[in-house]
């Protein structure tokens, strides 16, 4: 079986030549160890990799702009950002421009390995219930393919992250119905917090800016509740 690449930018050496050592021991990850933001960007370009994982803090090139940079290229691939930081700002910044998760400092590295892995596993192609195996759905004068992330519109294409493709999905599972604010954060996040939330309203306002030129569909706010998909 081919290994899951993993570029792993951080600046400590210390840190950087540990988690290396773990993710490539433990993990049977290829890792590929930059020491800051600038190399980080010419590795990324010049191989594909499955996951990033970002140091927020770096020279040169911080990883809020990396991961910034990367999303320009690859829209799809998961970034982990890593930072001793753990101001709402951040976390907010860090999911806005595509971040998928962000694990404060100091963390243990486990912790960090169950991360990388759950999120492989999300945007793999699995098993799962009749649900889960939808991957096309209409919304209006839209195509949402789940499988690429894009929403189609008479040729004209956007490209999802797949923090806005899963949040869509779990919409369009509840089309017309409520999905409630913590079985979205708990099935997408993992956690119900305020930060998470904060987040998560990012990416509602980027999927209501997409599915905006057909009026007959809509993301409201269900107060107290949740969201509501409305498809007329």
């Amino acid at each position: 079986m081919t290994k899951k690449r993993v570029l792993l930018v951080e600046d400590d050496p210390n840190l950087g030549a540990i988690l290396e050592d773990y993710l490539s021991l433990k993990g049977k990850f290829d890792v590929k160890l930059c020491k800051n933001g600038e190399e980080g960007l010419k590795a990324f370009t010049a191989g594909e990799f499955d996951i990033c994982i970002l140091d927020v803090m770096m020279p040169k090139k911080d990883g809020l702009s990396l991961g910034r940079d990367i999303r320009k290229i690859n829209t799809t691939v998961p970034i982990i950002f890593a930072t001793a930081k753990g101001m709402l700002e951040d976390k907010t910044e860090a999911f806005g421009l595509g971040g998928d998760d962000y694990i404060t400092k100091p963390f243990r590295i486990e912790e960090l390995l169950l991360r990388i892995n759950a999120l492989l596993k999300r945007v793999g192609s699995q098993e799962g219930s009749a649900e889960e195996k939808i991957k096309i759905f209409n919304i209006g004068e839209y195509v949402f393919d789940y499988q690429s992330q894009v929403i189609d519109r008479n040729g004209d294409q956007q490209k999802l992250s797949t923090k806005e493709a899963e949040l869509l999905r779990l919409l369009c599972l509840k089309m017309n119905d409520v999905l409630t604010r913590e079985e979205a954060l708990l099935q997408i996040w993992h956690d119900d917090n305020y930060f998470n939330g904060r987040s998560m309203d990012v990416f509602l306002s980027k999927l209501r800016k997409y599915l905006r030129d057909d009026p007959k569909v809509e993301i409201i706010n269900v107060h107290g509740k949740g969201y509501k998909l409305l498809v007329s």
